[in-house]
């Protein structure tokens, strides 16, 4: 008899909102404003407006909204997929740590989002409902032990319908027999490849797997909802989804905990626009540019020992294209010695092309370090070469955005006002606000994203802020200088 499934979909369906502690209630709002924020800055990318227009054609006569600026009024469907897809458009959605191969945000508070506005459901539901999915679809990957993705599937796109149905299921407020089917529909509904790492082309898949997700939820909830039925072993069954996606698997994590831990807690914001592998990297250079105030010209080389995915997957020396210098760890920490790297428009042509971060990129090697060869572990130590043949190290674990070291309301206004910048700001400094007492509305009509009120507004590519972004620059001058 099937348990894990039955229990997780138990769980869920009787998950109330007075349940629920207040940091675990602020961590779900978090995710929610981090998301939305997201979505708004890689709206007007250009796989995001074929996304949209997409969606747009397909979706029409609906209440929920895509978060881009001005963004149209859909069906649930459609916005789900939308949303999801446009928050993972470039690299700035939250996730889990240590990384578990779910995005809660993008796979799962938007599908619930979308019904919550198609339906006229409040504050404290949508809560709830985001607290029920990241409870299961924490879970689920954990329980995967990341051989989804060793075996090239990628991780987001699997897990994500999992969360998504869940949260939406809540949010109807399902029995324990619909939440059952309505999980065991979303395993059929589980895909994405990671092909695109290793072609080296075509990225922009990687986007609408998280946007598929989430548009999954929506469809296994609605089909549930009425009467349509999964196996309610989905998970756990010998051709369920642990078995035939991951292989090994730890089927205890889907219930160790049930109740007792907040897997919500476990909820990252990110800092840094890339690839969740190269955050301790990236981190790893902020601190010792800081620390030795370097130049960028002086680096000889870099050497980073971290886990098997850094070392293989996110070992792209020379990318392709702009999404894949997001996924290229290389990329990533040669970007760091010459733009800030925490903001999201660092990333444009002009870096892309700069011949100095390509040729640092270039000089960058990725080795496995002993301790990832006995587990999952984000950390990175983090060697740069001078020149003048001093070695510069430093050993990142964790990082500010991370449950051990959490944004503050502050900090995660900043974040929400950079990357909203290209919008109308009084509006969105509003909605930031609005959406850290979510759970005092009763109605969610008024979540949007509000255009900019001139057309001539737009993102404008970012320019090297802090003393360690400009020292590149200003090398360069002294050199024009000595010429």
């Amino acid at each position: 008899m099937a348990l894990e499934t039955l229990q997780l979909a138990k769980y869920a369906s009787a998950l109330r909102y007075e349940d629920l502690p207040g940091p675990v209630i602020q961590r779900a709002k978090d995710a929610i404003a981090d998301t939305i924020a997201a979505i708004a800055f890689g709206a007007d990318l250009p796989w995001s407006r074929i996304i949209v227009n997409y969606a747009n054609q397909r979706g029409a006569g609906g209440r929920s909204r895509i978060f881009a600026p001005g963004g149209a009024r859909l069906q649930a469907p459609m916005t789900a997929f939308a949303n999801g897809a446009l928050a993972h458009a470039f690299e700035m959605d939250n996730l889990t740590w240590p990384n578990t191969g779910v995005h809660p945000g993008a796979t799962m508070a938007m599908p619930a989002l979308a019904m919550a506005q198609e339906r006229g459901i409040g504050g404290r539901e949508l809560i709830a409902a985001v607290v029920a999915g990241s409870e299961v679809m924490i879970r689920i990957g954990r329980a995967t032990k990341h051989n989804n993705e060793g075996r090239g599937f990628h991780a987001p796109g699997t897990t994500g319908p999992f969360g998504g149905a869940t949260a939406v299921g809540r949010l109807l407020k399902f029995d324990a027999a619909t939440m059952t089917n309505a999980l065991g529909i979303a395993g059929s509904l589980s895909c994405g490849l990671l092909e695109f790492a290793r072609s080296g082309s075509g990225a922009m898949v990687k986007r609408m797997h998280l946007g598929r997700a989430a548009e999954s939820g929506v469809l296994a909830a609605t089909l549930a909802e009425d009467g349509f039925t999964g196996p309610q072993s989905v998970l756990e069954g010998p051709f369920g989804f642990l078995n035939v996606y991951c292989g090994e698997n730890d089927v205890a994590a889907l219930t160790r905990g049930l109740g007792e831990e907040w897997a919500t807690l476990r909820i990252m914001l990110k800092r840094f626009p890339v690839h969740i592998t190269s955050h301790t990297s990236v981190q790893a250079i902020e601190d010792l540019r800081r620390e030795h105030d370097y130049y960028p010209a002086d680096v000889a080389s870099i050497a980073i020992a971290g886990n098997q995915k850094m070392a293989t997957v996110n070992n792209i020396p020379a990318p392709a294209d702009l999404m894949m210098a997001q996924y290229s760890l290389p990329f990533c920490v040669a970007l760091a010695h010459y733009r800030e790297a925490r903001d999201p428009a660092s990333f444009n042509l002009k870096s892309f092309n700069d011949p100095a971060i390509r040729s640092l990129a270039s000089r960058v090697t990725i080795t496995v370090a002993d301790e990832a060869r006995h587990g999952h572990t984000i950390a990175s130590t983090v060697t740069v070469m001078l020149k003048d043949g001093r070695a510069l190290t430093r050993r990142v674990d964790s990082l500010k955005g991370t449950p051990e070291q959490p944004l503050d309301r502050a900090e995660m206004a900043e974040k929400f006002l950079l990357l909203t910048r290209h919008c109308n700001q009084p509006s969105m400094a509003r909605l930031f606000e609005r959406l850290q007492n979510l759970e005092n509305e009763r109605s969610l009509d008024w979540v949007k994203v509000d255009a900019a009120p001139t057309s001539s507004a737009t993102k404008k590519s970012a320019k090297p802020r802090t003393k360690a972004a400009t020292r590149g620059t200003k090398e360069k001058k002294k050199k024009k200088q000595k010429k």
